[in-house]
């Protein structure tokens, strides 16, 4: 249920509270608690050194996404292209003075804080394209050249990402941003052409391997190569899947049992805390548990595009469905990474992988599609200045 105004008086905060979505809400607690609670097994019954942090990350995150949902969302339209523009030169920061990780140059730091930009731009060029695709005048939607400027808005971005490099994540941006404009209703010729692009650069790929302009890294490739068969590299590229795969199996259909998981417990999962944590929760509770955990990130993925339809305006509509494909996107590819069913690239477990920047701007998005919902019925015409 959204609020809506009468006269000029806008709706009280206790107005807001009560619209709110509380199951979708609910549905984030629960699973923010499954991940405490998998953080705490890989530390060996420990809340230190990655539960307690969790913890005081996600309650900060937390309170954040209810305060951002209370602001209306006429304010954050108006600050789309500002926030765009501040995870732009962030990213550009990254390629100057950024701090370098597991052989990558995705963080920067800003104070005490460290930042990784990629993730704040995901949110960022949502909320962007949806400002953009708002004001388009309807009438010029489906010509070729108001798509350059939102082209323009996902490739920049996903050429920085990928400089890192960061392959996982340019993905998830591009993948973002093309859903915008699919909902937005681009021509679906636009899309025909691009799928056809989309295949000759895998063509190029695959046939710039070991060449002077090979588009993709040494360890990039290899990734590809080892995804196909994991047993080609079984003590170096294969190791991380072929030991995944070995957790999933002695999970079986119940698990090992909380604090059980040989593979966790003896160190043979690489990054068992982050990017691997489903292969400890499958290992600890087997095919049961991971069932679980998928059913309640369907649940909140079905309640978000439920809150999509029912908002008037086409700003909150795509920021809701930006946001709904963002999460959708994190725990398919994570957990089809996991699984041995798609290449491994560094995207997290929403809400239970360890990380503080993911969750923030994970929770920052949800806050937009809650301020959306609440804000649903305010007047916000489409203005058509854009072209």
């Amino acid at each position: 249920m959204s609020v809506q105004t009468h006269g000029n008086a806008g709706p009280t905060l206790a107005q807001k509270l009560l619209s709110l979505n509380w199951p979708l809400v609910a549905l984030i607690l629960v699973i923010a608690g499954i991940g405490f609670a998998m953080q705490f097994s890989v530390a060996d019954g420990n809340v230190d050194p990655w539960a307690r942090r969790q913890m005081i990350r996600f309650s900060v995150a937390f309170v954040g996404m209810l305060v951002v949902a209370m602001v209306d969302i006429r304010f954050w339209r108006g600050t789309a292209y500002a926030f765009y523009g501040v995870a732009l030169a962030l990213l550009v920061g990254v390629e100057v003075a950024g701090s370098v990780g597991m052989g990558a140059q995705r963080w920067i730091d800003i104070g005490p804080l460290r930042l990784q930009p990629s993730e704040l731009m995901k949110i960022a060029l949502v909320v962007a394209l949806a400002r953009y695709f708002h004001d388009l005048n309807p009438h010029r939607i489906r010509h070729p050249l108001s798509l350059v400027i939102p082209l323009a808005m996902i490739a920049v971005p996903m050429a920085l990402v990928v400089k890192q490099p960061d392959l996982g994540t340019a993905v998830l941006l591009g993948a973002g941003g093309i859903v915008i404009m699919f909902l937005a209703g681009v021509s679906l010729w636009f899309f025909a052409v691009m799928i056809a692009g989309i295949g000759g650069v895998v063509y190029a790929v695959f046939a710039s391997k070991g060449q002077s302009w090979a588009l993709l890294k040494g360890y990039q490739y290899d990734r590809i190569e080892v995804f196909l068969n994991p047993e080609l590299d079984p003590r170096g590229a294969g190791y991380q899947i072929l030991q995944a795969l070995i957790a999933f199996g002695s999970g079986g259909m119940t698990g090992e049992g909380y604090l059980q998981g040989p593979q966790a417990r003896l160190d043979f999962l690489p990054e068992k805390h982050t990017d691997f944590i489903f292969t400890v929760l499958g290992e600890e509770f087997g095919l049961v548990g991971g069932l679980v955990l998928l059913g309640l990130y369907m649940m909140v993925l079905l309640f978000g595009l439920l809150t999509a339809v029912r908002i008037r305006h086409l700003f909150g509509r795509l920021v809701a469905a930006g946001v709904c494909m963002t999460f959708f996107a994190y725990f398919a590819i994570n957990m089809a990474m996991v699984m041995g069913l798609a290449p491994v690239v560094g995207v997290p477990l929403p809400l239970v992988s360890y990380g503080g920047t993911s969750m923030l701007v994970l929770l920052f998005g949800f806050g937009l599609l809650l301020s959306a919902q609440v804000h649903g019925k305010v007047e916000f015409p489409r203005r058509g200045t854009v072209l």
